[in-house]
């Protein structure tokens, strides 16, 4: 899943795309480089971001989104807003990722309505009330994998019961969400503990992610490309359906080799 920010404040990229040209570019940029889904938002969840109203939202993410239709994509619309989705659904988007764990119940009504897929992600409160999500305290989990599947749980039943059918549902524990660097690195270590759990199909969002820092204390979000792909070969190969990542070209390719390397290793292994 490549992503493309049509905002002026997203943590790693805002600015970039938020001309309409840039957007559409970038869209051509995304599925050039092999992505299979593109994740289009109008709307920052970095710390501290303010809600966006839903007619800017539509004003950034409408045109992109047509176009990467009319380009043959599969596209997820990343917002937390019922009328921005119902619109983007009407224009051909295929998904709904709720970076909200559902605060709006609308979200699951308009998805149900329209056939479409939700991913939720586990947070809990918004950008706005949280300054810095990496200093989420150490005792706000009293077992993260556990915590986090079962709180995601609620939301999902609650998109159940909204007319959202079970295998509609995409799971995305929310890595840097509500979760300092150590709660975001044990669920990647226990991703198949969530993977199990979840009994839908996971996704995972860790590109260029603040905790992605405990391996290189101080690097900023554009020099966090090593980490990132790290981040995504592991996940990728425990369990994640959908890996959303800024860096397509280069991600796909580390997952491609590392799937294509997988049987020599066992191989080389066995002989010795």
């Amino acid at each position: 899943m490549g992503v493309c920010n049509v905002t002026p404040d997203s943590f790693s990229d805002g600015g970039r795309y938020l001309a309409p040209e840039a957007a559409r570019a970038r869209v051509d940029e995304i599925l050039a480089e092999g992505a299979d889904l593109v994740d289009i938002g109008g709307e920052s969840t970095r710390p501290g971001a303010l809600a966006v109203p839903a007619t800017e939202q539509m004003d950034r993410v409408l045109g992109a989104v047509r176009h990467a239709v009319s380009r043959g994509a599969c596209v997820s619309i990343d917002t937390t807003s019922p009328e921005v989705a119902a619109r983007a659904l009407d224009a051909g988007a295929c998904a709904v990722n709720d970076a909200s764990c559902l605060r709006e119940r609308g979200i699951a009504t308009v998805v149900a309505s329209a056939g479409a897929a939700l991913v939720l992600m586990h947070t809990r409160g918004t950008p706005a009330d949280m300054a810095e999500f990496g200093r989420y305290p150490d005792g706000g989990y009293k077992d993260v994998v556990g915590d986090v599947c079962a709180e995601w749980e609620l939301a999902a039943a609650e998109a159940h019961a909204l007319g959202v059918p079970r295998q509609a549902l995409v799971m995305d524990p929310g890595f840097g969400f509500a979760k300092n660097a150590r709660q975001s690195l044990e669920l990647m270590v226990r991703l198949r503990e969530v993977v199990a759990r979840a009994s839908v199909p996971v996704a995972v969002g860790a590109s260029r992610k603040s905790f992605l820092t405990a391996v290189d204390p101080g690097a900023a979000p554009m020099d966090r490309l090593g980490a990132s792909i790290a981040a995504a070969v592991h996940v990728a190969e425990h369990g994640a359906a959908i890996v959303r990542v800024h860096d397509v070209r280069a991600t796909r390719q580390a997952i491609d080799l590392s799937r294509r390397l997988r049987p020599a290793v066992s191989v080389a292994v066995g002989e010795g």
